[in-house]
């Protein structure tokens, strides 16, 4: 790795750059994002702590005891909203679970530590609060895009019983990220990004999975698009290095898929990421 070369880990992390048609994706997941929020019943900016953007959209299951599905969305933890991945939701709710898609305040105006505290604040209310929409607390699984199966690996770390002591260690039981990043070394000094970011090596200690002991329950499956960057794609494998098999029993790439092509797959019930989510959500991982 060409550790502080700033043209090449521009070039390894500008995700805009390396797909030209990223705002053709951006469009479809909108669209189809109000068609869910139309299509089916939900409830949105339900507040889960203080901030004005901590809030979460929720779209409740049909039935009670339903596992809990959270999804955590992209966008280099500066951008993008949960509004604009509402069209996730259907491809849980349908086969019967219940669906939140947490929002988070965004960088420069708080830290990567900050959002990821945030989503352990998120997931604190969904569990006491899941009930409530059908879901069953102690079957939750995280799915995170980006930046988003970042903190989605960060909260299988999580010690709750030091959040509350009423949430179990496992509170989190799986967890899916999906072109997530590990280790916040190479992205402190990322040119693009270093500014509205603004890591110190603290922050990199503190909220690199890779850096982390490995969970000491639960189980992450890691997917990269085949035809992302080299960065993505040894992210993607240096967490299974970071904490092995037995924690990390999925680790792989999706031929033929970039950054953003590899989300869609996530929506499509004859892809085989889909298929892997189903199987971490509802059954037995």
């Amino acid at each position: 790795m060409k550790k502080h070369d700033p043209a090449w880990l521009d070039r390894m992390y500008n995700n805009r750059a390396l797909v030209p048609a990223h705002a053709t994706h951006f469009a479809r997941w909108a669209e189809a994002s109000q068609d869910a929020r139309e299509a089916h019943p939900c409830e949105v900016d339900v507040p889960y702590g203080e901030g004005p953007q901590e809030t979460l959209d929720v779209f409740p299951a049909s039935r009670p005891d339903s596992p809990v599905v959270v999804f955590i969305h992209g966008g280099y933890w500066r951008s993008l909203d949960k509004s604009d991945h509402s069209f996730i939701a259907p491809a849980f709710k349908n086969p019967g679970a219940c669906v939140f898609i947490p929002n988070y305040a965004l960088c420069p105006a708080v830290t990567i530590p900050q959002i990821t505290l945030q989503m352990v604040q998120a997931l604190a209310w969904i569990h006491r609060h899941a009930r409530r929409y059908g879901g069953d607390p102690a079957r939750i699984c995280v799915v995170g895009h980006s930046a988003g199966g970042h903190l989605a690996a960060m909260l299988l770390n999580c010690c709750w019983g030091e959040v509350g002591a009423d949430l179990p260690p496992d509170l989190v039981k799986s967890a899916l990220s999906i072109s997530g990043l590990y280790d916040l070394e190479p992205i402190r000094h990322v040119p693009f990004l270093k500014d509205s970011l603004r890591l110190t090596p603290e922050d990199v200690a503190l909220a690199s999975p890779a850096l982390l002991p490995a969970p000491r329950q639960g189980v992450l499956y890691t997917v990269a698009g085949g035809e992302e960057s080299a960065e993505f794609i040894r992210h993607n494998k240096l967490i299974r290095q970071a904490w092995g098999k037995q924690v990390v029993p999925v680790c792989e790439t999706i031929p033929g898929r970039n950054h953003f092509s590899v989300l869609e797959d996530l929506t499509a019930p004859w892809e085989h990421l889909h298929q892997l989510a189903i199987r971490l959500a509802f059954g037995k991982p």
